[in-house]
C-alpha cells in the first residue's frame, strides 16, 4: 500500500475517532494547538479534524516541529507492516536505516546499499514517508536514546553513543527537541547499578503474538553453540559492525488482539554503539513489525488454514540476525532431517566459527560466532562434513556472499537475489525460496515441494495436491500459510541443558 493511500485523511481521521490500535505505527497524527505527535489509538481527548495532519514516520512529524506525546509515546509502537509486505525502495531504506548504517556509512552508503544516488533516495523517502534519511536516522536515535534513558542504568554518556549519536552534546540537544525534556527529565529519580556492556530493552509487538509457537520453531532449529533456548526463552550469539554480542529473549503468549506487547531482551554486547544494531536484528527476528490481524483476517474464512490461525492466533514468521547465516543453514539442511542439519551445521560452527571467550558472553551454551561467508568460502568443500555436492554449493554460495554477488541485508531487492541466487550451483526454488522468506522478510513464499507441507496437509486430513494447488488464494500471505502448516509438526521447546552438558 503506498503512502499517499495510507496517508487519505478521511480514513485516518476515521482510525483516530476509534482509536483503532491497528493503525499504530501505520501513521502519526500530529496536532497543531497542540504542538505534539501521537499514535491514532492515544487515550486523550480526539482532536478536532481542522487541527490535525498525518504523517508517515515520527522523522515526519519531528521535522514538521512536533514533539512525541507523553502519554501515548508514539515513537515505541512497532515498525509499519507494509515495509515488509510491499518491499519497496521506502521499505528496504527504513530496515536498513534501523539497523544503523545511517550512522555507521551515512547517506552514501545507504544509497549505495540501495543502488540509488544519495539525491534520489532522498526525494524518495521524502515523497513517502515525509522526511529524508538524515531526518529518518536521527528519529531512530532519538527513539532508541529515550528507551534506553527510561529502561536501563546506563550512564548518559554510554547511552548517547549506544543510540549512534556523534557526541553527547548532539544527544542531549535531540533530546531535548524531541522530547521537550532533559535525559535527566525523562529518567526522572530512577537509579540502579549499572552493568557494563549489558542492555535490557523491551521490544513492543502487536498482537495477538503466538510467543511459545515462535520460541518452539527456533528451539526446535537451533544450532550448538550459536543458540541455545529453555522454557520461556531463547538466547543466540551476534555478529555486530563492531564486535561480538547476545542477546537472550523472553516470550510467552499475549493474545488479547489489537494491543501492545512487549519481549524482554537482554543484550551483552562487546561494543555499546552496537545496540541499535543489535535491538533491530533482534526485533526482526521476532517478526515484531507483523501485523496479525490483517493475516487472520486474510484465512478468515478458509478451510484449510483458517482453523489453524484460531487455534493459534498471532503466529509469527521467524526471521534472522544475519541473513548469510540463513543462507548458509539453508544449504546445509537441503534434502536432511532438521536434527541432521543441527548436528551437521553445529559441526561447521564448532570447526570455523569464532570461540567467544567467558568475558564477551555470560550465558552457558553460548560459545561461538557463526562463521562468516568470506571463512567459508576459503574451506575445502571435501572436508566439509557433508556429501561432496553439498559442500561444493555451501563454499560456491560463500564465496558469492563474501564478494557482494549475493547480498542479503534486507536492502536488496528480492526478485533480483531470488534470480542470482538460482543461478548458483546446488541452489534450487526450495532454498531460494527459503531464504526469501527467512533472510529478506518475504511475506509471500510458498514451498510446494516441501516434505514437511505435505505431511502436515495429510496429518490434518486434506488431500495435498489438491491443497497446493489453490495456494494461491493465500497470496499475500503464503509465508504465514506456511509457517501454520510448520506449526502443527513442532515439538515443545525442551527445557535447556545444564551448563556442563552444553559445553561439551
Amino acid at each position: 500500500m503506498s503512502a499517499h493511500v495510507r496517508l487519505d485523511p478521511e480514513t485516518c481521521y476515521r482510525a483516530v475517532k476509534s482509536r483503532d490500535r491497528r493503525f499504530d505505527g501505520v501513521f502519526y497524527v500530529a496536532v497543531r494547538t497542540t504542538g505534539i505527535y501521537c499514535r491514532p489509538s492515544c487515550p486523550a481527548r480526539t482532536p478536532a479534524s481542522a487541527n490535525v495532519s498525518f504523517h508517515a514516520s515520527p522523522a515526519s512529524a519531528q521535522a514538521g516541529g512536533y514533539r512525541a506525546c507523553k502519554r501515548c509515546l508514539p515513537d515505541a509502537t512497532p515498525g509499519s507492516p507494509d515495509w515488509d509486505v510491499a518491499a519497496d525502495v521506502a521499505g528496504r531504506a527504513m530496515r536498513l536505516i534501523s539497523d544503523g548504517v545511517v550512522d555507521r556509512e551515512g547517506v552514501e552508503g545507504l544509497a549505495a546499499r540501495i543502488g540509488y544516488t544519495p539525491r534520489h533516495l532522498t526525494r524518495v523517502l521524502t515523497a513517502e514517508l515525509g522526511a529524508g534519511p538524515l531526518a529518518l536516522a536521527r528519529a531512530r536515535r532519538a527513539q532508541t536514546a529515550r528507551v534506553l534513558i527510561e529502561t536501563t542504568d546506563l550512564g548518559y554518556a554510554d547511552i548517547a553513543f549506544a543510540a549512534g549519536f556523534s557526541s553527547v552534546r548532539q544527544f542531549n540537544e535531540t533530546v531535548r527537541v524531541v522530547y521537550a525534556a532533559s535525559p535527566t527529565e525523562l529518567r526522572g529519580r530512577r537509579g540502579g547499578r549499572r552493568t557494563p556492556g549489558a542492555v535490557t530493552m523491551r521490544l513492543a509487538v502487536r498482537t495477538p503474538f503466538a510467543g511459545r509457537a515462535l520460541l518452539d520453531f527456533l528451539a526446535y532449529h537451533l544450532v550448538p553453540g550459536v543458540e541455545v533456548a529453555g522454557d520461556g526463552w531463547y538466547a543466540r550469539t551476534l555478529d555486530l559492525p563492531h564486535g561480538p554480542g547476545t542477546v537472550r529473549l523472553a516470550m510467552g503468549d499475549a493474545l488479547e488482539p489489537g494491543q501492545t506487547a512487549f519481549v524482554e531482551a537482554r543484550f551483552e554486547l562487546a561494543d555499546l554503539r552496537d545496540t541499535a544494531a543489535a535491538v533491530e536484528r533482534a526485533r526482526r527476528l521476532v517478526d515484531a513489525d507483523c501485523d496479525p490481524t490483517a493475516v487472520a483476517d486474510h484465512f478468515a474464512g478458509d478451510p484449510v488454514i483458517g482453523p489453524l490461525v484460531r487455534r493459534t492466533p498471532g503466529l509469527r514468521l521467524p526471521g534472522q540476525v544475519d541473513g548469510d547465516e540463513t543462507a548458509v543453514r539453508t544449504v546445509i539442511g537441503q534434502q536432511v532431517s532438521v536434527t541432521g542439519a543441527r548436528t551437521v551445521t553445529g559441526r561447521v560452527v564448532a570447526e570455523h566459527g569464532r570461540r567467544l571467550d567467558r568475558v564477551e558472553t555470560t550465558l552457558p551454551g553460548l560459545t561461538h560466532l557463526f562463521p562468516t561467508a568470506a571463512e567459508l568460502a576459503g574451506v575445502d568443500p571435501g572436508t566439509l562434513p557433508m556429501p561432496r555436492a553439498r559442500g561444493r554449493a555451501l563454499v560456491g554460495l560463500a564465496a558469492a556472499l563474501a564478494g557482494g554477488d549475493v547480498v542479503l541485508d534486507r536492502g536488496t531487492d528480492r526478485a533480483v537475489v531470488r534470480e542470482t541466487m538460482l543461478g548458483l550451483t546446488g541452489i534450487g526454488p526450495w532454498t531460494a525460496d527459503y531464504v526469501a522468506m527467512r533472510a529478506l522478510a518475504h511475506p509471500d513464499v510458498f514451498l510446494p515441494t516441501d516434505i514437511g507441507v505435505r505431511n502436515a496437509l495429510r496429518g490434518l486430513g486434506h488431500d495435498p495436491a489438491e491443497v497446493i494447488a489453490r495456494a494461491e488464494d493465500w497470496r499475500p500471505w503464503r509465508s504465514y500459510a506456511l509457517m501454520h502448516l510448520w506449526n502443527t509438526l513442532m515439538p515443545p521447546t525442551p527445557a535447556a541443558a545444564p551448563a556442563d552438558q552444553m559445553e561439551n
